[in-house]
């Protein structure tokens, strides 16, 4: 009992150090699971682990009997792996470009092949086992690059290929080792080519179909309402869990296939209550990545660390860190329009997270009880390298960002809270203007009318965690809230005006602030005569954004003034000769127009402007 509850109690205190810390929790994981399990046999009186997950009947010691640890460790990255495959959206990974693709195919490629022969030459293991830990390395998690690079302001195609080459290739990473772990066990020679194929038929066939079946048959479930809502989460993971052990029991290891292909399909289909199953399955493989790496750390004897504990570890590190990922980065990344300094960066920052970790326990340790030689190497030596990865990213990847020159040392991105049609409108401008734009609205309906202008929309709400956890926010330094609620607005500015509008954090303003504007007020938008509903009037009527080239600041001046003696127009921004946009409502104080500044506004085009100025003008004599 104390075990038990000392396991998830440790695993949380990890995650919150991490989180306080701001580093990867596989890191304080890792190293808790180390210290309570082999080496704790070094300050323990009776020499045994704090923490022992595997049955020993000498010590009358042991969380799990036989291989059922393996059996919870199989189930615990199956959840793992539908997580992640519901947050791979198809549109987000067909924007990352060629780039990604080549790093999942030409990089995993290099790294396999590659890592193989290094660790078959250096320790003198066979070539399915060196190959086997090849497969284990590829991966390179998600949960562990993000706390990376949370914190590291980058431009957002960069910390966007970091992001989904570790999403897309766990996958791909468990397959390829599930197909060099067959591969093993069906003996050799001619039999041994023709039942891996036969193995790795079925692991496919079984592993697509099945998850294609399940997902939408799931969907029809969850769609025709036949599970009450209170059950949705719990029955979703029991279905999880239950296409894993039918998959397995058709085709040995199809089961992770299963639970990835299901996740993707269900996090691409219109599934009601998806940010629901999203947040329950996200909390809960926080606990298992908890439990399962104390676990898994803890199972690891002082006899295979001693194993490991030479030169040939070190050097297949540096080959690992220093040579195969940059090769196959700099490969993958051949006539792409990356530059130097950020193919550079990318070949910096690898760790490797879960998966290695998890299937490395799971099959090093089969193949060690059915006598494989060799096989005693594989948990180890992937433990090392998951551990010195993590460890020297962590340690050194905003270091590295700032000597390579990828650190943005002023973040120019903005962040428009609210997608209407207002937001939509200068969003676009911004973006033809070379300005990085994301739009954030909790309507779906907005967010997707975006979309389909090509921009940049999340859909989030703005009172969730969730906005300072996206590592594409990274090069967001301004933030402007264009929402129809004041509420939402102001809240938007005083919560995150420190970690995503470092250079302006600005709202439009209220209708009770309209009846006595306040000039010293820097934080309002655009003009202080015009709030949510006038925006919105001259959107609907005129949906377009005009510049009217400027002469001096009294020229500046004079067609403000024109402007705001008109409903139909309402000035936005002052573009000056470098292409850098002012907001009116800070312009006006602090700057001096030159010959070629232009004024931006919102409404009726320049030529009927000037006929509505015309007729304005004509008709003041008349009216004294």
């Amino acid at each position: 009992m104390i075990e038990l509850a000392g396991i998830v109690i440790l695993g949380i205190f990890a995650q919150w150090v991490a989180w306080r810390f701001k580093i990867p929790a596989i890191l304080p994981l890792i190293l808790i699971g180390l210290t309570v399990g082999p080496l704790a046999t070094l300050y323990t009186t009776d020499g045994t682990k704090l923490i022992e997950p595997v049955w020993h009947p000498e010590y009358n010691k042991g969380l799990f009997p036989g291989e059922m640890l393996f059996q919870f460790v199989s189930l615990a990255i199956a959840i793992i792996l539908f997580e992640g495959g519901l947050t791979l959206k198809k549109n987000e990974v067909l924007n990352v470009g060629p780039v990604i693709i080549k790093l999942i195919t030409v990089g995993t490629l290099v790294t396999f092949l590659l890592a193989g022969v290094v660790s078959h030459f250096l320790f003198d293991l066979s070539w399915e086992i060196s190959f086997l830990f090849a497969s284990l390395i590829i991966v390179t998690g998600p949960t562990v690059i993000t706390p990376i690079l949370r914190n590291i302001p980058l431009k957002k195609d960069l910390s966007a290929v970091l992001k989904w080459e570790g999403i897309l290739i766990d996958p791909i990473g468990a397959v390829a080792a599930v197909l060099v772990f067959e591969f093993i066990r069906v003996g050799q020679g001619e039999e041994y080519t023709r039942q891996a194929v036969i193995e790795f038929s079925k692991t496919v066939v079984v592993g697509l179909s099945e998850g294609f079946f399940f997902a939408y048959a799931l969907y029809f479930v969850i769609k025709r309402k036949m599970v009450p809502h209170f059950l949705l989460n719990v029955f979703t993971l029991s279905v999880v869990l239950g296409v894993y052990v039918l998959s397995e029991q058709f085709a040995h290891e199809s089961g992770l296939l299963s639970v990835v292909v299901m996740g993707m399909v269900l996090g691409n289909i219109d599934l009601p209550n998806i940010k629901e199953l999203l947040y329950f399955k996200e909390s809960l493989s926080v606990l298992l990545i908890s439990i399962l790496f104390i676990l898994l750390a803890a199972n690891i004897d002082m006899a295979d660390l001693y194993l490991v504990y030479n030169w040939k570890t070190l050097v297949l590190f540096a080959c690992v860190v220093f040579v195969i990922r940059p090769l196959g980065v700099f490969l993958s990344t051949y006539g792409s329009g990356l530059k130097i300094n950020e193919r550079m960066f990318i070949s910096w920052v690898g760790p490797r997270g879960i998966v290695a970790a998890g299937i490395a326990s799971l099959f090093g340790t089969r193949l060690a009880l059915e006598g494989e030689p060799g096989a005693e190497y594989i948990t180890p030596l992937v433990f090392m390298i998951v551990l010195g990865t993590v460890l020297l990213n962590a340690a050194t990847a905003r270091i590295f960002a700032k000597v390579s020159g990828v650190f943005l040392k002023n973040s120019t991105g903005i962040l428009i809270v609210g997608s209407s049609n207002v937001s939509r409108l200068i969003a676009k401008y911004l973006q033809k203007n070379d300005r990085h734009v994301v739009l954030i609205d909790s309507n779906k309906e907005n967010v997707e009318k975006a979309r389909g202008m090509d921009l940049d929309a999340e859909e989030a709400n703005i009172f969730s965690d969730e906005l300072t956890d996206n590592i594409e926010f990274n090069d967001i330094g301004y933030l402007m809230a264009l929402t129809a609620s004041e509420e939402v607005n102001k809240h938007s500015i005083e919560r995150f005006r420190e970690h995503l509008g470092e250079n302006g954090a600005f709202r439009l303003i209220t209708s009770e602030e309209m009846k006595n504007p306040d000039d010293t007020n820097l934080e309002l938008l655009f003009s202080k005569k015009d709030d949510y509903i006038n925006l919105s009037e001259v959107a609907r009527d005129y949906p377009k954004i005009n510049e009217i080239e400027l002469e001096s600041r009294e020229h500046f001046l004079d067609q403000m003034k024109k402007l705001n003696e008109l409903k139909e127009a309402i000035p936005i921004f002052v573009k000056d000769l470098s292409g850098e946009l002012h907001i009116i409502a800070t312009f006006t104080q602090t700057m001096e127009i030159e010959p070629g500044y232009k004024l931006v506004y919102l409404g009726k085009p320049l030529e009927l402007l000037k006929e509505e100025v015309n007729s304005v003008q004509e008709e003041v004599p008349e009216s004294k």
